[in-house]
């Protein structure tokens, strides 16, 4: 009985880590902040590229990766609906 037990807790203690890692993963919190580092590692790039106006010019490209991640779970329901094989 008490390996039972075990099992049942370590299988709860997976359960909170999947749950916790995947409120992680969704949350805003962490979309703002691979949004930031994205933008200053595009704005160092820019400048020690030399490229003109890099605070302005890194604007587009971190738009552009910010757009394309947060299109993902469309694309998911998608694919799960109509391409996944059950």
């Amino acid at each position: 009985m008490q390996n039972l037990e075990k099992q049942i807790t370590l299988i709860q203690e997976r359960n909170k880590k999947v749950e916790t890692d995947k409120a992680w993963e969704t949350s805003l919190f962490r979309r703002i902040v691979i949004t930031i580092l994205t933008y200053f590692v595009i704005v160092l790039f820019f400048v020690f590229a030399n490229l003109p106006k890099p605070f302005i010019n890194a604007i587009v490209p971190t738009l552009g990766f910010v757009l394309s991640t947060l299109s993902l779970p469309i694309f998911k329901k998608i694919w799960l609906k109509y391409f996944h094989k059950k």
